[in-house]
């Protein structure tokens, strides 16, 4: 009996290395979401970080991060197109609220320096990737001539 579909073709070892990173960093936004909405209802620093007890500037950032994470999460999981872009967004704000507005928010370079440390790392995989499907389609289009 034959399939019915053509075989799917085998990931390199970047491409895997990518999704895998990809993953990793789903995990962390996640765990991020997970943070902000424990700090929105209560639940951490003591209660401290209820939304109620907010100044606007932190119910407007910690509100629109509880949803964004997830969400990048979810985008980042599925190896979507969209998964990086609102990342992007998420890991913006945050270098926003802390190397910016550091009077507003506190200071806290860990998470920037780690942002940034992802935000190189994706655009290298993104350059090998990009260098590697290049070099593929130069040997697919070779020139027969002698």
């Amino acid at each position: 009996m034959t399939r019915d579909s053509q075989t799917v073709p085998r990931r390199t070892l970047t491409q895997l290395l990518f999704v895998i990173f990809l993953r990793l960093i789903a995990l962390s936004c996640f765990w991020f979401g997970l943070q902000y909405w424990a700090m929105l209802v209560g639940y951490s620093l003591g209660g401290q970080g209820r939304f109620d007890l907010l100044n606007l500037p932190w119910k407007v950032a910690a509100a629109a991060l509880a949803v964004i994470f997830p969400v990048a999460a979810l985008g980042l999981w599925l190896t979507v197109s969209w998964g990086p872009v609102i990342w992007m967004a998420a890991a913006g704000s945050q270098l926003l609220m802390f190397l910016v507005w550091p009077e507003t928010f506190g200071r806290n370079i860990i998470v920037p320096i780690l942002h940034c440390i992802v935000i190189f790392l994706y655009a290298t995989f993104r350059i090998a990737l990009w260098l590697q499907r290049r070099q593929e389609e130069q040997r697919l289009v070779g020139v027969d001539l002698p």
